[in-house]
């Protein structure tokens, strides 16, 4: 048994810190475990943290979304949303408030900062692993976070933990729960990959549903750079037939969306039945009007998304989303870890997923 939880919610995660604080407290019988933080700023756009109890020998959890846009603050009479790089900085500033004193720090990071920038191709930047390097270097014991985009990261800080933890059975169980007329063999469903770095993950759920996959390809002009990336040509698909299955994209995460309406476009047109979108973050860095269009004209049929990270009012209310909830899973890791126990059964929930695949079935 470790010391007793600190749960401190900085302002970009406060809502479901608030959440995970009250399924604690249900859990373990009463009690607080979320501490008052403040991240105050001057008018020169500096600031700090300021935590309001102590956190000796405390076991303590640092949750932060660093994709919350919805904040801002005034520097030099202007009004700026906090970006990523605000966000992570407020998060070394609550690590450096507790002081050294707290007996452990876990950081709870949904979203990986930086997770995109994990490789050199070029003379550039690997902010991903400074990061990891300058966690690791403030004490920190061991990072969660979900759906990583490349899990080698954690080869980067060998010494310090680090869990790249699957929202599969999350998925799973909002799928089978909202359509109870699936088949799940494979005459009747494919997982599909919308690009090779996602076939990790769509074959990991393809397994444990016993159904085939396929691929499509990205083909770039590699001669030019928009928006930080080479523009995707075209998508090539590799597989067997989709006519009359239901297909499920499976990707880590959607952001301006062209590349994963792209494909859901070409399903439909090769004879997919229906067409379900998932991806463990729901970004939606370009509006949501392009969806709207595309669910209008029969493109797919419907988006699952995880609540991890921020999620625009607007986006709640649009009929194709489906808001998958992750605040019991965050709290189960955190109640598993303080009390000393494994959570390899959490970061990669297969059996449990077999066996309601198995019951769907029955």
């Amino acid at each position: 048994m470790q010391g007793k939880i600190a749960l401190i919610a900085l302002p970009s995660a406060e809502k479901i810190g608030q959440r995970v604080n009250r399924i604690l407290s249900e859990w373990r019988g009463g009690g607080e475990y979320l501490i008052p933080v403040e991240c105050p700023r001057f008018s020169s756009g500096e600031a700090k943290c300021i935590i309001r109890e102590s956190v000796r020998d405390r076991d303590v959890y640092l949750l932060v979304d660093v994709c919350n846009i919805s904040l801002t603050y005034r520097m030099f009479g202007e009004t700026n949303h906090m970006s990523p790089d605000d966000h992570y900085q407020d998060l070394k500033r609550a690590i450096a408030a507790c002081g050294g004193t707290a007996g452990r720090i876990t950081v709870v990071m949904p979203f990986l900062y930086e997770g995109r920038q994990h490789r050199k191709t070029t003379r550039e930047s690997l902010d991903c692993a400074v990061m990891l390097r300058e966690l690791e270097n403030m004490g920190v014991h061991s990072l969660l976070s979900f759906d990583v985009h490349d899990p080698r990261m954690q080869n980067v800080v060998p010494l310090m933990g680090m869990e790249d933890i699957s929202p599969a059975l999350q998925f799973t169980q909002a799928l089978l729960t909202e359509y109870e007329d699936l088949i799940l063999d494979s005459s009747h469903l494919m997982f599909i990959a919308p690009d090779e770095g996602a076939t990790g993950r769509v074959v990991f759920l393809a397994s444990l549903f016993g159904v085939n996959i396929g691929m499509f390809y990205k083909r770039r002009d590699y001669t030019r750079i928009i928006d930080g990336t080479n523009p995707v040509i075209a998508h090539d698909f590799c597989g067997s037939s989709v006519e009359g299955k239901d297909a499920i994209v499976v990707d880590d995460m959607i952001a301006s969306g062209g590349s994963i309406l792209d494909t859901a476009r070409q399903l439909k047109h090769m004879g997919a039945k229906r067409v379900f979108l998932f991806s463990t973050f729901g970004l939606f860095t370009s509006g949501l009007e392009k969806f709207d269009r595309a669910f209008a004209s029969g493109d797919f049929d419907r988006i699952f998304t995880t609540n991890l990270i921020y999620q625009k009012p607007e986006l709640l209310e649009r009929e194709y989303y489906f808001s998958v909830k992750m605040d019991r899973y965050i709290a189960a890791l955190i109640d598993t870890l303080n009390r000393g126990e494994t959570i390899h059964d959490l970061t990669r929930p297969a059996e449990r997923i077999r066996k309601m695949v198995n019951l769907y079935r029955q």
